[in-house]
């Protein structure tokens, strides 16, 4: 490990509301080099200045390191060059596994047989003193210090049995990263907050008027109760599949309704109403003064190391529709860039199969292998060839999700030997695909783990899906492609106010927002290639100027409903974006 001149173990406490920036309270840091040790109380009205290094040859070690960042910010004191969270690493040494205790502070300290020296409640008692907020008094002072100082310490413990077997220089990215969502959490997402107050206020009645509006084209509503027996009989008048559990009910979980709609857009009102009837909570999104949505998001939340932020703070979260919700400010502009079919690419690139490539770069890779699988035409367009694009579709979907034959055929709508042609046809089209699905599998039951292309790591056990490992490698590369975007984006100084998935929410002054897309698509489309090896996965871009608001196609029958009924909402109905 390198010779640092400073190594800082440090912990903040600080006041945290829903939806506001961070109010830091106090600091503990201990130089590991140096032996010293600082214990600052914090005053809001004569902030001090930052007490240790933070350059290039300073070592900053936190536990969720965008929470001690956040603070850096709160004070403007400088982000360190050089950061190991080791709450990410911690993630990374467990990915996979099924753990007896969380991946919080404590969790990683059972996990290591670590005692710590205060007892959960203790430990509950002082995260709720911060959470008041001051004034306090000498007694509860020294309390926060103490406390805040036992995890200083119980962070030196831990980084004296995880460092070293850290990867250092692809832990300092991952820090690194920590740093720029710092930047994207403390910016935050602007809202159209009247609207927002007036759902709010309204709910209760909008979600009668919703179901009238929108469940009586289906009628499979009673009251707000959803029918299972009534939507089987819809099903049927349609001749609509739908698969069904072991039991032989039909299967109403969300990732089925997604995957349904997809197939059946006539449904995707439907799928909306219920997410909004059955799981919506507007109270809920974390929303500061200042009208924006802030939140955490969740580093390295899912086995695949995307963000996984919570659904019921996060704008992006909840039912499609609400984020008709998100509005530039005046002056401002806002771009939402995203990877274009980002898997698919992916898949193609990390399997060197020259055919899946071709079919990327055509810009329509469905209808691609369609035409290479000579189902259609080679004239064939999206339009004139729509139904047969749609099938080849689902089975490349498919394939990249671990599905067969079976469950595809099932998905169509088809009988089963119609989905194992399909898989056959993939198979010939794409033979290098398959045989790097196979060798993937083989190093993982091998070697027990899966790696990505900067070191994410899953652990792979007993209880691994195999689903999971076909689509792992894919999902896990493009999470580290987004990660390297959004250090490039926010150390350029774009504002970048949110991460979806495979995109970015970025925001300038509405005359710069012509430069701003294009840099930001030049810096992802860069980390692509940093990632591929120097294949680029194609970004595309859609703009949306004050006063429009966000446009989702998705949520847009359900919004369109609720401006009809609410004329409290229409009164702040701004035109939707065109694009």
């Amino acid at each position: 490990m390198k010779n640092w001149r400073s190594i800082w173990l440090v912990d903040f406490e600080f006041k945290a509301i829903d939806g506001e920036r961070p109010d830091p309270i106090c600091v503990v840091a201990h130089d590991l080099v140096g032996g010293r040790q600082i214990r600052l109380w914090i005053d809001p009205d004569n902030p001090p200045h930052c007490p240790y290094g933070t350059g290039a040859d300073d070592l900053f070690i936190a536990y969720y390191a965008s929470a001690e960042i956040g603070c850096h910010l709160a004070l403007g004191w400088p982000v360190p060059k050089r950061i190991i969270d080791l709450c990410i690493e911690f993630k990374l040494e467990t990915c996979g596994l099924q753990l007896n205790h969380g991946r919080n502070l404590l969790g990683a300290l059972l996990y290591h047989k670590i005692d710590d020296s205060l007892t959960g409640s203790e430990k509950s008692e002082m995260q709720q003193l911060a959470a008041r907020g001051g004034p306090y008094s000498g007694v509860e002072k020294a309390a926060l210090i103490e406390y805040c100082a036992s995890d200083v310490c119980a962070l030196s413990r831990l980084w004296k049995v995880m460092s070293p077997s850290i990867d250092t220089p692809r832990a300092l990215i991952r820090g690194r990263y920590m740093a720029a969502l710092a930047e994207v959490e403390r910016r935050g997402v602007p809202l159209d907050i009247a609207s927002l107050e007036t759902l709010r206020k309204s709910w209760f009645t909008l979600k009668t008027d919703l179901i009238a509006g929108i469940g009586h084209g289906y009628g499979v509503y009673e009251g707000e109760t959803f029918v299972m027996a009534k939507f089987e009989q819809y099903l049927i008048a349609r001749a609509i599949s739908w698969p069904r559990t072991p039991t032989g009910r039909l299967n109403l979980s969300d990732d089925t309704f997604s995957e349904r709609s997809k197939l059946y857009p006539e449904l995707q009102p439907l799928k909306e109403l219920r997410a909004t009837i059955g799981r919506l909570k507007l109270f809920d999104l974390a929303v500061g003064h200042d009208g924006r949505n802030r939140t955490l998001l969740g580093a390295f939340g899912s086995k695949t190391g995307r963000n996984q932020p919570s659904n019921t703070k996060f704008i992006y979260g909840p039912a499609t529709w609400v984020r008709h919700l998100i509005r530039p400010e005046p002056g401002t502009a806002l771009a939402y860039v995203d990877y274009e079919q980002q898997e698919f690419g992916i898949a193609a690139a990390l399997s060197n199969d020259e055919s899946m490539w071709a079919a990327y770069e055509s810009g329509d890779p469905y209808l691609a292998f369609a035409k290479m699988a000579g189902a259609v035409p080679s004239d064939a367009t999206k339009q004139s060839h729509a139904a047969e694009r749609e099938r080849f579709k689902v089975c490349a979907l498919a394939v990249q999700y671990g599905m067969g034959a079976s469950r595809l055929a099932q998905s169509l709508g088809l009988p089963l030997a119609y989905g194992r042609d399909l898989m056959q046809q993939h198979r010939r089209t794409f033979p290098k695909y398959w045989d790097w699905v196979e060798a993937v599998g083989t190093t993982a039951q091998v070697s027990r783990q899966l790696l990505t292309r900067f070191g994410w790591k899953l652990n792979v056990t007993s209880d691994t899906k195999p689903t999971t490992l076909a689509n792992w490698p894919c999902q896990a590369n493009g999470a580290e492609m987004l990660r390297l975007a959004v250090i490039a984006t926010v150390e350029t100084g774009i504002g970048v106010c949110a991460t979806v998935h495979d995109a970015l929410l970025v925001e300038c002054a509405d005359s710069k927002i012509e430069s701003t897309v294009q840099r930001t698509e030049e810096l992802m489309q860069e980390a692509s290639k940093v990632v591929l090896g120097g294949k680029v996965i194609r970004t595309d871009a859609k703009v949306i100027r004050y006063p429009e608001r966000c446009h989702e196609p998705r949520g847009k029958a359900l919004w369109d409903t609720l401006m009809r009924v609410c004329p409290d909402l229409s009164h702040f109905g701004t035109p939707t974006c065109p694009n």
